[in-house]
């Protein structure tokens, strides 16, 4: 009798585990996965530690926005994954300028991007041209004086990116902040 409700506890246990196991791993590998900044590249947006939810299903349904906070597989070593804004899109030349950054869309017109919103104006730029082709994104963190970006490494393949940051979860003081790319 005892023998016969343990195995019966211990099988109760394993479906319920089991359940578990195949509800969250979808879940986790292929809609949502947590991510955690490392470095200072994206302040004052985001700080080193934060953790952040990354929103994998979004660009699948559409391609990613300009001011969207991304996270992607670097180009140059794809094991290691990256947090950047989105600001050049698939076939627009990105002009830097001192410190501000110009777009050429398709149409060919120039307009300057305002990131006053959320960036101080302290960005220094040394005059560069970037074409943007039809499958590659320009990215830079928001902290420019510091971050390793699209200025030193090149352009983003958009086979590379893994999803947008969709909220903070950690830490409490900041956590719970859903995100939004900024009005351009």
């Amino acid at each position: 009798m005892f023998l016969k409700q343990t195995l019966l506890f211990f099988w109760e246990v394993a479906k319920i585990v089991f359940l578990a196991l195949v509800i969250v791993i979808p879940i986790r590998y292929f809609i949502f996965q947590p991510f955690i900044v490392k470095g200072i590249s994206m302040e004052p947006n985001f700080s080193d530690s934060d953790y952040l939810i990354v929103d994998e299903i979004t660009y699948r349904f559409r391609a990613p926005e300009r001011g969207d906070v991304i996270i992607f597989r670097y180009p140059q070593n794809l094991s290691e994954k990256f947090i950047k804004r989105v600001i050049g899109l698939p076939g627009e030349i990105i002009s830097l300028e001192g410190n501000q950054i110009f777009v050429v869309d398709r149409l060919g017109q120039k307009k300057v991007l305002d990131e006053s919103e959320y960036l101080n104006n302290q960005t220094l730029f040394n005059q560069t041209d970037f074409l943007l082709s039809e499958d590659e994104f320009f990215v830079l963190g928001d902290n420019r004086q510091n971050s390793f970006d699209s200025r030193s490494w090149g352009v983003l393949p958009k086979k590379n990116i893994i999803g947008r940051a969709l909220f903070r979860v950690f830490p409490p003081a900041t956590a719970a902040a859903y995100f939004t790319a900024p009005e351009y």
